[in-house]
């Protein structure tokens, strides 16, 4: 078994409103040492693979097709074995 960790970020020339909101609201909480803020996606994903190439040929593909969108995000992934509880 494997567990992918994936990273969805948009990519440093699109405008992201939601990172503005949350850098106002750290601002408001006097967190003033905050400059920027980008806001993104974090996903663990469990997967049954009896080999880790096709673990990550399968994140690969599931981030390429579904959960990252190509245009405006960038994407990275981490894959680790696990060893299943009993």
């Amino acid at each position: 078994m494997f567990l992918a960790r994936v990273y969805v970020t948009l990519k440093p020339t699109v405008n992201d409103p939601q990172g503005k909101t949350i850098l106002g609201g750290l601002k408001t909480l006097g967190f003033d040492l905050a400059t920027e803020v980008r806001a993104g996606k974090y996903l663990e994903i469990k997967l049954s693979s009896p080999e880790r190439t096709l673990a990550e040929a399968a994140v690969e593909e599931m981030c390429r097709k579904l959960l990252a969108n190509p245009v405006i995000e960038s994407y990275r992934y981490e894959v680790e074995e696990v060893i299943p509880r009993s």
